[in-house]
């Protein structure tokens, strides 16, 4: 199963450059990495980046994450996967840009 993390431009930046990452400031501020399903992604992006140019859209496969992939409840008790430990570049399936088009993020096929 595939779970999702939208990256503005400069942390994608950082994590191709530096190999890993802890996450964007709301990730280390809540001591994970907030990541969402695929039915849940649209609904991130809209509450946590709208109008935000420049995004990514990165697919991590859950399975190959262990122990360190949590599910928890967060928004209306829905259940999100969240890391603990820091996302590993090797650990990325692929990534797309997401980008704004008429307000909306424009999301490839996740099915």
């Amino acid at each position: 199963m595939l779970i999702y993390k939208i990256f503005r431009a400069p942390e994608w930046a950082a994590l191709q450059r530096d190999g890993q990452t802890l996450g964007a400031p709301v990730d280390l501020a809540d001591g994970f990495v907030h990541f969402s399903a695929a039915k849940q992604v649209a609904q991130t992006a809209a509450l946590h980046f709208a109008d935000v140019t420049g995004l990514v859209l990165v697919a991590v496969d859950a399975g190959r994450l262990g122990d360190a992939l949590r599910w928890e409840a967060s928004r209306g008790g829905e259940l999100f996967p969240h890391l603990f430990r820091a996302l590993r570049l090797e650990d990325v399936i692929w990534h797309k840009p997401l980008p704004l088009v008429d307000g909306a993020h424009q999301f490839p096929d996740l099915s």
